[in-house]
């Protein structure tokens, strides 16, 4: 097995607040490889942009801090990294694909302008080199016009454009990891179709590994290769994606899978409205809660889910979940 490009070990993360620090990550720890998808789904509020900010080493602080684990990129741990250190790797090994391109994209300088800074800071290149690469960037992106293009503002790019714009900047330096925060959120299906293709073939091209965060099981299913479901901080499921849509071990992530509508499916008395996860996400004060944090919400727990935090058990080989109700084994033989 090829070393992954990122490895995660434990990571937890806490934040400050009037009740006293609360881990808003706990324990989390996964690899990446190089050229594969991997997708962080749940709820929002659940800890996946807070995972992909404490990769970039973006935690606010305060009231924010990596309390302990590791990220080791190459061979270096990025929680040990300096600041100036971590600059550096920002937009240039690691790259970021934020939720809003209309906040995330400067209004006051043109397209040009926020795609070539990357690589003036990153490549050394000269304002007249990046801008070439600028517009090479944008065909590569499928923007129409590239040459006109590259003088626009933002506001005169639909919202697609614009996330393509973000994309353009984060592969700007040909990153080793890009993260890929609900890059399609607010956009139709079309466009959104368009942005999952376009970022399929780079990561095919370039070999760039990526990390999609999404609530959205029809997007996990179209584009990782494996998932890591998130609740309330904590890493419950992890495994390749056809063992998870096909056999969830984990309730939330049976209901999550239950909340997708399927067009094959006919509205009847039994079902006249979509199922969904009853209750809702535990405000931050209530992280680090020591049963498992999913119980007051879920339908099969018992006294022990109260009392002691789960750990993950395996239920076959590379899917694992956790869950004090899980039947090992067992239930992918009665499946």
């Amino acid at each position: 097995m090829p070393a992954p490009v990122l490895s995660v070990k434990n990571l937890t993360v806490e934040f400050s607040i009037q009740s006293g620090t609360v881990p808003v990550i706990e324990d989390l720890s996964f690899d990446l490889e190089a050229g594969k998808t991997l997708s962080m789904v749940g709820e929002s509020g659940c800890g996946k942009s807070m995972t992909a900010l404490a990769i970039m080493g973006l935690i606010p602080s305060p009231p924010g801090h990596i309390a302990s684990g590791s990220m080791i990129l190459a061979g270096e741990d990025l929680v040990q990294a300096s600041d100036s250190r971590l600059r550096e790797i920002r937009g240039n090994e690691i790259s970021m694909v934020f939720q809003e391109p209309m906040t995330s994209l400067n209004p006051v300088y043109t397209i040009g302008e926020q795609i070539g800074e990357t690589l003036r800071r990153h490549q050394g290149l000269t304002r007249q080199q990046a801008r070439k690469e600028a517009i090479k960037l944008l065909d590569a992106v499928r923007i129409p016009l590239a040459k006109q293009r590259v003088k626009d503002y933002p506001h005169q790019l639909s919202g697609g454009m614009r996330q393509r714009v973000m994309i353009a900047i984060a592969l700007a330096c040909q990153p080793k990891i890009l993260l890929a925060d609900e890059p399609t959120t607010a956009l139709d299906v079309t466009v959104q179709a368009e942005i999952f293709d376009l970022m399929q073939e780079l990561r095919k091209e370039k070999e760039t590994a990526i990390i999609l965060i999404t609530h959205d099981m029809g997007s996990v299913a179209e584009m990782a290769e494996r998932v890591i479901v998130m609740y309330a901080g904590r890493k419950i499921e992890e495994g390749m994606v056809d063992d998870i849509l096909v056999r969830p071990g984990h309730p939330y992530t049976r209901g999550l899978i239950a909340c997708v509508p399927h067009l094959q499916e006919n509205v009847s008395s039994d079902r006249p409205f979509l199922k969904e996860v009853p209750g809702m996400v535990p405000p931050l004060s209530h992280f680090g809660f020591e049963g498992c944090i999913f119980a007051p919400r879920c339908e099969d727990s018992v006294d022990q889910c109260w009392q002691k935090k789960p750990e993950i058990s395996l239920l076959v080989d590379g899917h694992n979940a956790a869950c004090w109700n899980l039947d090992g084994t067992q239930k992918y033989a009665d499946a």
